[in-house]
C-alpha cells in the first residue's frame, strides 16, 4: 500500500518513470513504464531484478544485442481480423523487420555450444515464445529489401510492371524527339527536359510559343511564365499507363489480401511474441537507466530491513554530474532493534534529501529497478510505504499544513504495522512548539509500539530525548563543519544532531546583542546541550576519520601481502623451471663432455706419436672444459641470486608479521633477562638456571645467587635508572628548578577537540614527570566522557603514571582525574 495518492511525485519516482520511458524504442515498451508498479511479491521482485541485472552485463558486454527494429505493429495485426482487410506494404515491411528482431533475440539468448546458460532468467522469459521463420520468408519472397513489392510477387504483376517500362521507354524516346526538334526550332531552350506532371511525361514550354507543339495544355506554373504540354503523339502512351498502374494496383492489393489472409490465424500467437518484444523493450530501458545512474542488483531479503552503504538519490545525482559534481553518499541502518530513526541537524543540512532517498530508493527497487549503493548494502521489503513531506495546506479543503500534517498521521497510526516504512518530514511542525512536540511523541511512541519502521526528521528537543531512551528508536544526525559553516551531508547515526541555530545567526551577521538575549532566555543548559551535541559530532567525526585511516591501511596493508604472495609464487615457479632446465642442461653437457673425452682420446691414438696433432686435441679439449666451467658460474650465480631472493622474501615476511612484544611477567625469570639483588641498584644479566639458582653476570663478576634474592627489570626500569645516574649540568639543573617553581598541578582541557586534548595533556604529564610532581589533577568535564575515556587509555600507556582515578564527589567527581607520578 502506498500513501499518499500523489507518492510518485513527492519522491521523484514520476520523474524516474520519465526517464525510463524516454530510453524505450517502441510503444511497446512505453506502455510497460506507464504500468510499472510498487509490488510486495518477493519472487516476481527478485526475477525483475535479476532480468535488468543481467541485461546491464549484456550492455557491457562485448556481444551486440539484437536491438533493431522494435516496431508495435499490433494494431495492424487487429485491424486485419475481419475478412477482407490487408495489411499495406509499410506494416508488412515492419512486420517483417520486428518478427525478425524476435527471432534475432531468441537465438541470442540460447545456450552456446557447450551448453552453457550465460543469462538463465532472460533465457527463462525467452523460453516459450514462438517465432516464425516460415512468416518472415513468405514476407522476403513478396517485398523487396526496401519494403516493396517485388515484380516476382506474381506473374501477373510482373507482366503489369514490364509492359509498364516499355511503354514508358516508348514515350521517353518520343518526347526526346519532340523535345530536339523544338529546340532546334527555338521553340524551347536547349537546357529543358521532359517533365512529369500529374503522372504524365510532359514538355515545358514559355507561353508564348505553345501553339508551336501539337498536343494538349495540361497545366500552368505558378508564375505562369511555363505551361506543360502533353504532345499529342503520347497521349496514348500516357492513357496506356495510367490503365497498368491502375491494373498494378489491383494486383498489390490482391498479392497483400492472399498474405493477409494466410496471417489471419496467426495473429494470437504473433501477438503474443510481440508481448515478449515489449517486455524486452521494457527491461532494456531499465538497464540503460540503471547505467547511467550506476544502479545494482543489491541483496534482498523477504524480510523487514535498511542496510545501505553508499546509496545515492539518482536524480540528484544526474542533476549535480551535468555540474561537475559529486553527490555525497548515504549510509543508513534500520534494524528489527532500531526501526524508527529520528535525524535532527541544520536546516539546509541534507535531512530531507535523506529522507526523500531512503523513500524513493525502496519504491524504486519494489518496482523491480536496480538502485545506486554499494554492493555490500542489503535490502528488504515492505507492504506499506507512508510518506508525509512538503507543505500540504489546501485552500478548497480548508486545511491548514497543520491539519494536513495531523490527517495523514491519522491514517499511518490507523494503518501501520511491522511491515510499513514511515518517512516524515519535520514531525511536529507547523503549530505551537510545545503542544506539537508532546502530539508528535505521542504518535512516536504509538509508531514504535506498531513495531513499525521509519525516518522521521525533526528538530525537537523532546523527541530527542525521548528516542534516546526508548529501545526501538535510535538518534541520527546530519554532520556539519562548525569551523567552515557549512553542512556536511553526512549522516551520523547514534547521537542527535545540533541545529547550530546560534552559530548560523552569527554567521548570517545578527547582531551580538540579539543572540545574548536569545540565549539568555532559552538557559544555559539548552546552549550547553546543544555545545555538547556539537561536541559528540565533531568527536565522532574525528574518530570515524582515524577509522577509515586504519581501514585503508589495512586494505593496502592486505593488497601488498597478495601481491608480494603472488610475487613468491610466479618466483618458486620460475626456480623450479629453471632449475629443471639447468639439470637438463646439465645432462646434456656431461654427454658431451663424456663423448668430447672419448673423441680425444680416439684422436690421440690415431695420431699415434704426432705431437702436433695430440697438442691440438689437447687445447680442443681444455676449451670445452673451460666452456662447461663458464656455464657452471652462471649456474652459481643464479643459484646465489635465489638464495638472496628468498632470504629477503623472507624477511619481509617477518616484518610484516611482526607482532606486539610479549607482555613483561615480573614472577618469571629466565636466561637473558635483566635482574638485580632485592633492595640493590646493579642490574645484571641471567647466564644459567640450576632449579632454585641463577648464575648472574653483574658487568665482568659472575655469581652464583638464589632465585628469590633476584627481582626481574623492565627495560623502562633500566633507561629510568640510567637517567637518574645522568649526569645534569649546573644550568640544566637550574633550568628544571625554574620549571619547578612554575609548574602548576592542575590542568584544564574542557571544550577542547579530542586530538588537540591529547596533545596538551601528554605535554603536561611530562613536564609533570620532569620535575618529580607525586600528585597532578587534569580537568576534563564529564558530558559524554569521551575525553576523559581518551585521558585514560592515553595514561595507561606512560610508565611513569602509577595510578589514576577519580576526583573526590566535592571536589568535581568524574570531571577531573587525580593522576599519581612514581
Amino acid at each position: 500500500m502506498i500513501y499518499p495518492s500523489n507518492f510518485e511525485q513527492k519522491t521523484g519516482f514520476d520523474k524516474v518513470r520519465l526517464l525510463v520511458s524516454d530510453k524505450c524504442l517502441s510503444p511497446l515498451g512505453k506502455e510497460r513504464v506507464a504500468d510499472m508498479s510498487f509490488s510486495t511479491d518477493f519472487a516476481f521482485i527478485s526475477n525483475e531484478l535479476d532480468l535488468v541485472d543481467e541485461f546491464v552485463k549484456i550492455q557491457q558486454g562485448e556481444t551486440d544485442f539484437p536491438a533493431n527494429y522494435f516496431f508495435d505493429v499490433r494494431y495492424s495485426l487487429k485491424r486485419i481480423r475481419p475478412e477482407g482487410t490487408w495489411m499495406d506494404e509499410k506494416e508488412l515491411f515492419d512486420l517483417k523487420r520486428s518478427l525478425q528482431t524476435i527471432h534475432d533475440i531468441i537465438r541470442f539468448f540460447q545456450p552456446d555450444e557447450d551448453g552453457e546458460i550465460k543469462y538463465p532468467a532472460l533465457t527463462a522469459l525467452a523460453g516459450d515464445i514462438l517465432v516464425f521463420p516460415q512468416l518472415v520468408g513468405r514476407i522476403d519472397t513478396i517485398l523487396d529489401k526496401f519494403g516493396k513489392v517485388k515484380d516476382s510477387a506474381s506473374p501477373e504483376l510482373q507482366t503489369i510492371r514490364r509492359e509498364m517500362t516499355i511503354t514508358m521507354s516508348n514515350i521517353s524516346l518520343n518526347l526526346q524527339s519532340i523535345l530536339r526538334a523544338a529546340q532546334s526550332e527555338g521553340v524551347v531552350d536547349k537546357d529543358v527536359t521532359p517533365t512529369m506532371r500529374d503522372g504524365r511525361l510532359m514538355i515545358p514550354v514559355a507561353p508564348a510559343f505553345k501553339r508551336k507543339i501539337k498536343g494538349i495544355v495540361h497545366d500552368e506554373s505558378a508564375s505562369g511564365k511555363t505551361v506543360f504540354i502533353e504532345p499529342e503523339s503520347v497521349v496514348e502512351a500516357n492513357n496506356r499507363i495510367r490503365e497498368l498502374e491502375g491494373e498494378e494496383k489491383r494486383e498489390i492489393i490482391r498479392i497483400l489480401t492472399d498474405f493477409t489472409n494466410f496471417v489471419r490465424p496467426l495473429v494470437p500467437d504473433i501477438l503474443q511474441s510481440y508481448e515478449f518484444l515489449a517486455d524486452i523493450d521494457f527491461i532494456r530501458a531499465k538497464a540503460l537507466f540503471a547505467i547511467e545512474i550506476q544502479g545494482i542488483r543489491p541483496v534482498v531479503e523477504d524480510k523487514q530491513q535498511l542496510d545501505w552503504a553508499r546509496a545515492i538519490h539518482p536524480l540528484l545525482y544526474l542533476s549535480l554530474k551535468k555540474q561537475h559534481k559529486e553527490v555525497v553518499p548515504l549510509d543508513i541502518e534500520l534494524t528489527a532493534e532500531k526501526r524508527l530513526l529520528i535525524i535532527s541537524g541544520p536546516n539546509a543540512g541534507g535531512k530531507s534529501v535523506c529522507l526523500k532517498t531512503v523513500g524513493l530508493l525502496q519504491y524504486m527497487l519494489q518496482c523491480g529497478l536496480l538502485v545506486p549503493m554499494h554492493e555490500s548494502s542489503r535490502t528488504g521489503l515492505f507492504e506499506h510505504l507512508f510518506i508525509d513531506i512538503g507543505d500540504e495546506q489546501s485552500i478548497e479543503n480548508d486545511l491548514s499544513t497543520y491539519s494536513s500534517h495531523l490527517t495523514h498521521m491519522k491514517y499511518f497510526v490507523r494503518n501501520c504495522n511491522e511491515r510499513t516504512i514511515l518517512l516524515i518530514d519535520e514531525f511536529g511542525s507547523g503549530t505551537e512548539p510545545q503542544i506539537g512536540g508532546a502530539i508528535a511523541e505521542a504518535l512516536l511512541n504509538r509508531f514504535n509500539q506498531h513495531k513499525s519502521f521509519g525516518v522521521i526528521t525533526t528538530h525537537y528537543q523532546n523527541l530527542k530525548h525521548f528516542a534516546e531512551d526508548t529501545p526501538g528508536i535510535v538518534n541520527g544526525a546530519m554532520l556539519y563543519d562548525r569551523h567552515l559553516m557549512q553542512p556536511l551531508f553526512k549522516l551520523a547515526i547514534g547521537n542527535p544532531g545540533s541545529s547550530f541555530a546560534i552559530e548560523i545567526a552569527r554567521k548570517i551577521g545578527l547582531p551580538e546583542d540579539v543572540i545574548a538575549e536569545a540565549t539568555e532566555k532559552v538557559g544555559m543548559d539548552y546552549i550547553n546541550m546543544d555545545k555538547y551535541l556539537q561536541d559528540i559530532v565533531r568527536d565522532k567525526r574525528y574518530w570515524e576519520s582515524k577509522r577509515q585511516n586504519i581501514r585503508q591501511r589495512e586494505k593496502k596493508l592486505e593488497d601488498i601481502i597478495a601481491r608480494y604472495e603472488k610475487d613468491l609464487a610466479e618466483v618458486n615457479s620460475q626456480r623450479k623451471e629453471i632449475v629443471r632446465e639447468a639439470k637438463a642442461e646439465a645432462a646434456r653437457i656431461l654427454s658431451e663432455a663424456n663423448a668430447k673425452i672419448e673423441n680425444t682420446i680416439r684422436e690421440i691414438k690415431e695420431a699415434q706419436a704426432e705431437k702436433e696433432r695430440t697438442k691440438q686435441a689437447r687445447q680442443e679439449l681444455q676449451s670445452f672444459k673451460d666452456s662447461v666451467s663458464d656455464a657452471q658460474e652462471e649456474d652459481d650465480k643464479l643459484a646465489r641470486k635465489m638464495a638472496k631472493l628468498k632470504e629477503r622474501a623472507e624477511r619481509k615476511k617477518q616484518k610484516q608479521k611482526a607482532s606486539a612484544q610479549p607482555e613483561f611477567n615480573r614472577d618469571v625469570i629466565e636466561v637473558g633477562d635483566s635482574v638485580r639483588l632485592k633492595g640493590q641498584t646493579s642490574v645484571g644479566t641471567v647466564l644459567e638456571l640450576q632449579e632454585k639458582q641463577a648464575t648472574v653476570a653483574f658487568g665482568m663478576i659472575k655469581s652464583t645467587v638464589k632465585l628469590d634474592r633476584l627481582e626481574k627489570v623492565s627495560k623502562n626500569q633500566i633507561k629510568k635508572e640510567i637517567q637518574k645516574s645522568t649526569f645534569v649540568s649546573e644550568q640544566t639543573s637550574e633550568q628544571m628548578h625554574e620549571k619547578r617553581l612554575h609548574f602548576k598541578q592542575e590542568i584544564d582541557v574542557r571544550g577542547m577537540r579530542g586530538d588537540e586534548a591529547l596533545q596538551t595533556v601528554t605535554y603536561f604529564i611530562d613536564d609533570a614527570i620532569q620535575v618529580g610532581a607525586q600528585q597532578v589533577r587534569i580537568l576534563h568535564g564529564t558530558g559524554t566522557g569521551i575525553l576523559r575515556q581518551l585521558i585514560r587509555e592515553y595514561l595507561r600507556t606512560v610508565p611513569g603514571v602509577k595510578n589514576f582515578h577519580d576526583e573526590h564527589v566535592q571536589f568535581g567527581g568524574a570531571g577531573i582525574t587525580v593522576v599519581e607520578l612514581e
